[in-house]
């Protein structure tokens, strides 16, 4: 493996125990680890485990699988735990967000670990309680316990999506607000309701929604009835709220985006599967998902633990948002 990367025995050994920090540059790791998966390599967990007393292992906890978003989170994780020597355990909460069960009979004789992302500090009682390391994901960074914190700028999502929509002309927009008790959609709330209220003449309703397509139907079916004047932007607190909406206005005999213009947020293949296409807002999820692998092995090898990351997302214009109709 040293020939096929031009590098020394030495540096492949401190790249593939994760001691390369400081003693290799970034290129030479990067180029270890090419090597290593072109050649197939798979470190020996087991010997290195009864070596270090540490099983390798880690825990990555998800509310849901019912989107993709968890599992791009998943692949951007897995892969720097494979390029570590690191195992990953994917586990969907059968509770949602409410509180994970352990599942082993012993976490910590199981696990080195835990990143949890979009999941209630409290909720995972179960598995910090252990002493386990403890990475968290799209999480308030000033109330947790955790060893680490990685988020996205949801906030900055909220208000890309508004600073769009009120400088296409809209004035009368309606929140289609997940039904869920969560930091990261309240966050997402709070900094819509901001930018709406910072323009003198908009104003902002909101209809609270399942995170469903027939939910999203539903909600956006009230909004667009609902007495006085009709909104003309609807903003989805995610994609498939967004699908859901879209269907409503057609059923009503409404065009998206000449009548009501929609948007969604994750940027899932959805986005792109409806027509017209949803503007909304990409969140770069296996960079998410790796930025917390790093973190939890950062956390592992004893290095300083690092202010809270903040990754940015962007706003993705495409066919489902235009200038409101004339009145």
């Amino acid at each position: 493996m040293a020939r096929a990367a031009g590098v020394s025995q030495a540096a492949v050994s401190l790249v593939l125990g994760d001691k390369w920090r400081g003693r290799v540059s970034l290129a030479k790791a990067d180029a270890v680890r090419a090597a290593a998966r072109e050649l197939g390599y798979r470190p020996n967990l087991a010997a290195r485990s009864l070596r270090l007393g540490r099983t390798r292992t880690a825990l990555l906890v998800v509310p849901a699988l019912t989107t993709e978003f968890f599992a791009r989170v998943y692949t951007g994780a897995a892969r720097i735990a494979a390029d570590s020597g690191f195992g990953l355990v994917l586990y969907p909460s059968p509770e949602g967000i409410g509180p994970a069960r352990d599942p082993f009979d012993s976490a910590r004789a199981t696990l080195d670990g835990v990143i949890a992302s979009s999941m209630a500090t409290d909720a995972l009682t179960a598995l910090y309680g252990e002493g386990l390391p403890l990475v968290m994901l799209d999480n308030d960074p000033e109330d947790t316990p955790a060893a680490a914190t990685v988020n996205l700028d949801i906030a900055d999502g909220a208000r890309q999506t508004a600073r769009h929509l009120l400088g296409l002309g809209h004035r009368r927009l309606t929140h289609l607000a997940a039904a869920v008790d969560s930091w990261t959609f309240h966050l997402r709330a709070n900094a819509l309701a901001d930018a709406v209220r910072a323009v003198p003449d908009a104003a902002l309703r909101t209809e609270a929604a399942p995170l469903t397509v027939d939910a999203g139907l539903h909600a956006a079916h009230a909004a667009l009835t609902a007495p006085g004047p009709r909104p003309t932007a609807l903003v989805c607190d995610d994609d498939i709220l967004a699908a859901g909406a879209c269907k409503a206005a057609r059923r009503l005999g409404l065009r998206v985006p000449e009548d009501v213009s929609v948007t969604g947020f994750d940027d899932l293949a959805l986005a792109t599967a409806v027509e017209p296409e949803l503007t909304t807002v990409r969140l770069p999820a296996e960079e998410f998902g790796a930025a917390g692998m790093r973190a939890l092995i950062d956390v592992l090898a004893g290095r300083p633990p690092a202010a809270p990351t903040t990754l940015p997302v962007e706003l993705i214009t495409r066919g489902s948002t235009a200038a409101p109709p004339r009145p």
